[in-house]
């Protein structure tokens, strides 16, 4: 199952997620990053020196599961969160042109998310159900950086 098209909309309105790698030795890093979705994945990346980031070679290392968080804060008062959290896998890194322009990007294929508040008005008292998708998993192309 895909986004659905009320996620996709919230997806393209955020400029920033968290992703978090997990390192060789085990070591959780979540680092800030510009995210581009296209209705099934997500790109994460940029210049040429994206290779030399933690999360880049954490997933060249082998580790390729992830996790995302698009979010953001309506309101303080009354307290109003939504957001989209996704577990998946990162594919090898890749050269493209994206959102940054061309560079070494890695793409994000989604196997769980789950989206909360992101139905109808926003909400204060009363959250919406968080909704649990379980996404298809399509097999993604391999590495095109030399080395």
């Amino acid at each position: 199952m895909a986004f659905s098209e009320e996620e996709l909309a919230y997806l393209r309105s955020q400029p920033l997620a968290r992703l978090s790698t997990v390192s060789a030795d085990g070591q959780p890093d979540v680092v800030p990053v510009a995210f581009e979705v296209d209705g099934t994945g997500f790109w994460i990346g940029g210049g040429a020196t994206v290779v030399h980031t933690r999360k880049v070679r954490n997933v060249a290392g082998g580790h390729d599961q992830v996790a995302l968080v698009i979010d953001d804060l309506v309101s303080m008062e009354p307290f109003i969160a939504r957001g989209i959290r996704v577990y998946g896998h990162a594919g090898a890194p890749q050269e493209r042109v994206g959102m940054v322009g061309p560079g070494v990007y890695l793409r994000i294929t989604p196997t769980v998310s789950w989206s909360w508040n992101l139905a109808g008005e926003p909400v204060g008292a009363r959250w919406y159900e968080a909704v649990r998708r379980v996404h298809q998993v399509h097999s993604g192309g391999g590495s095109n950086i030399p080395g």
